[in-house]
């Protein structure tokens, strides 16, 4: 028998409740709930407390959606998970709709190498507002916007073809030359920016491992992907690969993004987001644009392929073992 009784069991109005009985409410409506059930709170401030709360007490088990936020009232609905259903992790949910990238990379979430991780996980190790970011998420699903390029939809040989000429293409085009830059601007404003010679390294160490990296997706991982997918449209037989599972390769690729990824943090931390001095030169600027839009793309190269390509030929392979 809950506390307080009302007309609509699907909605709570909070601020008719005793102050000291608010909390114990809420908690025992969400505990009669049958799984896959949910109710609306109605109050007249952000009930954003009982989020923690109910997620310190009850834990992973609820989800938590604003439907109006103010001024004069705020509406939340909660609902109680299935059982065994969880948390997608940023990188799923990035690779199902890449508009909520955008939010990951506004509130610096690393969805390509950090992307096993769910959002609550990611924001807490950042120390960041996890109800605010769910809220843009959301947001997200309600924007018309053109429709991005299907990704997940495409076959594997496609998808890598689509990597290999589009992203590989542009480090090889661009690194080079953000290598030159880096080179240059540190012979030149190093003695008075210092942090310019660990630009250098850090550019030199990207340059060299993604050209080695490239190499072995190309010639090994890539084409036992294409293998795959002919053996699946029953083009060729199926044969295991001479590293065994392709999670071998798989994981050394994961583990290579990761130590990339780690150079582009320190990049962007040692320039402080890539924030120009009043005395950078046109080369300098250069530099800097460059570097960011490198990142850019490469953080989209590395979700195609660990929350799409890599997952999907892991899944492919064991499919074609066990036929």
């Amino acid at each position: 028998m809950s506390t307080i009784e009302a007309t609509d069991k699907s909605v709570l109005n909070v601020t008719l409740i005793e102050p000291r009985l608010k909390h114990p409410t809420i908690f025992e409506w969400f505990d009669n709930l049958k799984e896959g059930e949910g109710f609306t709170i109605h109050n007249d401030h952000d009930p954003k407390p009982v989020y923690y709360q109910l997620l310190g007490e009850r834990g992973n088990i609820f989800s938590w959606e604003y439907l109006e936020q103010g001024p004069e009232w705020w509406k939340v609905k909660i609902s109680k998970r299935v059982t065994g259903e969880s948390d997608e992790t940023i990188g799923q949910m990035a690779a199902k709709d890449l508009r909520k990238a955008q939010v990951f990379k506004k509130y610096g979430l690393d969805f390509c190498c950090g992307g096993k991780k769910t959002v609550k996980e990611a924001c807490n190790e950042k120390g960041l507002d996890v109800t605010l970011i769910e809220q843009e998420l959301q947001q997200t699903d309600k924007v018309q916007d053109s429709r991005p390029l299907p990704y997940n939809e495409w076959s594997l040989d496609f998808l890598a073809d689509y990597i290999v000429n589009t992203h590989h293409a542009y480090i090889r085009k661009n690194l080079p030359d953000i290598l030159t830059y880096a080179n240059k601007v540190f012979r030149v404003h190093g003695q008075r920016h210092p942090e310019l010679e660990r630009v250098y390294q850090l550019v030199e160490s990207v340059n060299a491992e993604l050209t080695s990296h490239m190499q072995k997706e190309e010639q090994i991982l890539f084409s036992y992907v294409k293998q795959l997918v002919a053996a699946k449209n029953n083009l060729k037989k199926f044969e295991q690969g001479a590293f065994g599972s392709v999670e071998n390769p798989i994981n050394m690729m994961e583990i290579e993004h990761e130590s990339v990824g780690n150079d582009l943090k320190e990049l962007r931390k040692c320039t402080n987001n890539y924030l120009l001095p009043e005395d950078a030169c046109a080369s300098y600027s250069l530099l800097y644009r460059m570097l960011d839009e490198f990142e850019s793309d490469l953080h989209l190269h590395i979700h195609l392929e660990n929350n799409i390509l890599f997952p999907k030929a892991i899944e492919m392979e064991k499919s074609l073992r066990n036929n």
